[in-house]
């Protein structure tokens, strides 16, 4: 990413800023999910044991969808980055592809998970983890009908970057440091930079 966008801004690679915005927003996208998350748990607490807390439940539907519906629209963005990593380049392609892969998983857990939570239905729930588990390929096709400018691609490649780590970070630093035993965390992490150094030697 840096040496398609070499630019600087006040001594600074364009490609770095990049990295860090893509880090502060996701970062900022979550906060805002996790306050309301955090006012359903008010809610329910309030609620529970009488008779309006299933209005409070149904009226907080939307929350869901509102929220699962950014999951899909994330996905979206991930299939675009694999597209756009892979006319950089096989090696970036490969590890960018690689990278969105593994946390998918989780995406399409995260948004049949999360569309149940705020009390919608199961039928609604598995049609939004369809959408998600399309959505990838939705993005990297958009990719097949254009070739994005060298600039524009070491910026964009430098802002997923920074959306993929804050993701990483997110979950494995607060293992590290969870009162459980976290050698296997440890391990796993470990591992990983291990296997994606791999990858990255066979694909060069």
């Amino acid at each position: 990413a840096i040496r398609q966008a070499p630019g600087e801004v006040h001594g600074v690679p364009q490609a770095l800023l990049m990295f860090a915005a893509g880090f502060l927003t996701i970062h900022v996208v979550e906060r805002a999910v996790a306050i309301h998350r955090g006012h359903e748990g008010e809610y329910a607490a309030h609620t529970h044991g009488h008779h309006h807390g299933h209005t409070h439940h149904r009226g907080h539907q939307g929350i869901g969808l509102t929220a699962a519906l950014a999951l899909v629209g994330h996905s979206v963005m991930d299939g675009f980055a694999i597209g756009a990593a892979f006319q950089a380049g096989t090696t970036v392609g490969t590890v960018v592809a690689i990278a969105v892969v593994a946390h998918d998983f989780a995406d399409g857990f995260n948004t049949y998970t999360i569309t149940r939570l705020y009390g919608n239905n199961r039928r609604r729930a598995v049609a939004l983890l369809a959408a998600d588990a399309l959505a990838p390929v939705s993005g990297a096709a958009i990719t097949l009908a254009f070739t994005i400018p060298e600039h524009l691609l070491g910026l964009y490649l430098g802002f997923f970057s920074g959306f993929l780590l804050y993701l990483a970070t997110s979950d494995i630093l607060p293992e590290a440091h969870s009162p459980h035993p976290s050698r296997s965390t440890l391990l796993c992490t470990v591992a990983g930079v291990g296997f994606m150094w791999l990858v990255i030697g066979l694909a060069s």
